[in-house]
């Protein structure tokens, strides 16, 4: 009898642990579009808010950083005057103040980007023009000039000259109460004359190391903040030449964000030598 006994309760533990066998070995339920989804939004939010933390310890560094003064190569790039970040790039808004550059110069303001704003004079012709220019100024952000007329200096007389880039600072300065400490010309187009007189101005002749946003691939928000980011002539101390577009506006953003995750400082103008 005993016999029997342990045999049907061995028999019984074996059913037990065949059933339980079979139960862990089941498959999961497949996750329905709305499981998937979610899980998708959570790593896009994840995403978003390591960038968004990147993006904010990159803006701290920026304002602990040394008071570094920094000089202009002759490739129209930044370095260091003495042991300081190296790995540095200034932006610059061509153009203004057109349609854009108030909502450009608020975008900057918010993420703490530093940045020069190139005027033409022929933007500045009305009440509502000086005071769009007033308050882009008042924002924090250094003005420019960029001639009168965004004429070629090269096609003209060293007169005319003198009215399209003396006259735009005369313009600045009654604006804004400061004359301005930057020039570039059109298209990066110097004469000896403007030169000479840029420097009697007092004001440090700029180009710049690259820009896109002219070129007709490059008039969408999407590719014109890829290149920029991406384009190998990226590099320390880079000169930075967007415009007063609206490509370049939506793009805005995405490029001072991609900058800061591939570690650049974006260079505050203060720190730029003057002559």
């Amino acid at each position: 009898m005993k016999k029997w006994i342990i045999v049907v309760a061995f028999l019984l533990l074996s059913a037990c642990s065949n059933t339980g066998d079979a139960t862990s070995g089941t498959e999961e339920s497949p996750k329905t579009n709305d499981q998937e989804q979610e899980e998708s939004e959570a790593e896009e939010k994840d995403k978003a808010e390591k960038k968004k933390k990147k993006d904010d310890e990159s803006q701290k560094n920026e304002e602990k950083a040394p008071g570094t003064e920094y000089v202009l190569q002759e490739d129209w790039s930044f370095a260091p005057a003495g042991e300081g970040e190296s790995k540095v790039a200034l932006l610059t808004i061509d153009d203004a103040p057109d349609e854009h550059a108030l909502e450009m110069a608020k975008k900057l303001k918010d993420k703490k980007a530093p940045a020069i704003f190139f005027v033409n004079g022929h933007f500045l012709n009305t009440e509502e023009e000086k005071n769009t220019l007033k308050k882009i100024h008042d924002l924090g952000f250094p003005i420019g000039n960029h001639t009168e007329t965004h004429a070629s200096l090269q096609d003209l007389t060293e007169e005319e000259q003198y009215e399209q880039i003396v006259g735009v600072s005369d313009k600045i300065e009654e604006i804004i109460g400061k004359r301005p400490d930057f020039f570039r010309a059109p298209f990066g187009q110097n004469t000896e004359y403007s030169e000479q007189l840029v420097k009697e101005e007092g004001m440090l002749l700029m180009n710049w190391t690259y820009g896109y946003d002219w070129n007709e691939e490059y008039t969408d928000a999407s590719s014109l903040a890829d290149i920029m980011v991406n384009t190998p002539l990226l590099r320390d101390g880079a000169n930075l030449l967007m415009h007063d577009r609206e490509w370049t506006n939506k793009a805005l953003n995405d490029i001072i964000s991609g900058l800061r995750e591939k570690g650049y400082t974006l260079l505050d103008p203060a720190r730029i030598k003057r002559p």
